[in-house]
């Protein structure tokens, strides 16, 4: 029962710490929501709707070509003729320059003329949106071609879209799980700055030389943190869930072995980080650098195929990656927990997770050696 209480008493005393801890609590709770609510505002009410193109179309001079084509293009769905009636050439362009179109479309001048003009934004010119309205208009003239050479279609592209749950997935779903994962490794990262502050101040070095057992004192700040870890994912989940209506198809026993494992792999990484700052401003330093690089490089807010292929490697070997992937494999689409390529990502961050742990105690044990001289 002695070291009950003693656990008691060490725990309580993290706690009261970790309330006080201004840091913690902005990067743990506020920082997260704050972010989330960001992005899921710019990005969910465009989320789910249809791709549109808003385009001008000039046909200065009207023949049979061009308004059979001018015919067929207002027929395609994802293509919005912005006035609604062909404009002028001028007209086309001053909208085209002013970006109140994504761009303009030049019907042929002749039944003679076969090519289209496509006229878009300089500063657009390698957008998503040009892009793929370069790729409809290609597809376009292809159909074209082939009708007027008389050639019947052979094949085709059917097209499924398969989830695992009833509802179909969006980019808040995403984003939740995402923020979810970098909401937890922040806590464990930046909430480890108390260790420095207690060491700075020589609070450690008492606390070994008075009965308190050094293993529960560690055992009781791990189970803190573990339970602030639950109180961002209940509070981002329901954030996302009931404010930005996000879908969640959790497999709790996955889920959990992903939250504790990934919970505990993040603090000793910050454990780590404590190991070798002296003071607080510099733990901070570094923790912001590894949290920045591993935020934007990680998934959080977008899928790591869409980034460049040079940058794809250094994303795979961050720990934060495979927590994000867990994440989202156990509350968006359910995966088992028996499942192999969620174990091999947890066996990745847990193997950083130990790695820093063991580096973390042996550079604390070697100050204390050299404390003692």
């Amino acid at each position: 029962m002695n070291g009950f209480r003693q656990f008691k008493q060490m725990f309580l005393t993290q706690l009261r710490m970790t309330y006080r801890e201004k840091q913690a609590w902005f990067w743990g709770i506020f920082f997260p929501v704050i972010l989330m609510v960001i992005f899921m505002s710019i990005f969910s009410d465009n989320s789910d709707n249809d791709f549109n193109v808003n385009v001008a179309l000039v046909n200065e001079h009207p023949n049979e070509t061009s308004e059979m084509l001018y015919q067929q293009i207002s027929h395609i769905p994802v293509m919005e003729i912005q006035t609604g009636e062909p404009v002028t050439r001028e007209e086309a362009e001053e909208m085209v320059a002013d970006q109140e179109v994504n761009a303009a479309i030049v019907l042929p001048e002749s039944d003679d003329d076969t090519s289209l003009l496509l006229i878009v934004n300089k500063e657009d010119e390698q957008g998503i949106v040009t892009q793929a309205l370069t790729g409809m208009l290609n597809e376009f003239v292809h159909q074209a071609n082939l009708f007027a050479a008389g050639a019947e279609p052979i094949y085709e592209i059917e097209y499924e879209a398969i989830t695992s749950g009833d509802t179909e997935f969006s980019y808040t779903d995403f984003l939740l799980t995402g923020m979810i994962a970098l909401s937890i490794a922040q806590g464990g990262i930046f909430g480890m700055v108390d260790l420095v502050d207690m060491r700075r101040k020589g609070l450690i070095k008492r606390l070994r030389m008075t009965p308190a057992d050094m293993n529960l004192f560690g055992f009781s700040d791990m189970v803190m943190r573990l339970i602030f870890s639950v109180v961002q994912i209940i509070l981002l989940s329901l954030i996302g869930v009931f404010i930005f209506g996000a879908n969640l198809f959790i497999n709790f026993a996955g889920l959990i072995v992903v939250f504790l494992l990934g919970a505990i792999s993040f603090n000793a990484i910050g454990y780590f980080f404590s190991s070798f700052s002296k003071t607080t401003e510099a733990f901070m330093g570094i923790a912001n650098i590894v949290n920045f690089l591993m935020m934007f490089l990680s998934g959080v807010f977008f899928p790591v195929e869409t980034m460049p292929d040079w940058l794809q490697p250094v994303s795979n070997v961050l720990p934060l990656t495979y927590f994000v992937e867990g994440l989202r494999e156990t509350m968006i689409y359910e995966t088992s927990i028996f499942n192999a390529e969620l174990w091999t990502g947890i066996g990745i961050m847990v193997l950083w997770g130990a790695v820093t742990f063991m580096l973390g105690s042996w550079l604390y044990k070697r100050q204390s050696i050299v404390a003692t001289r």
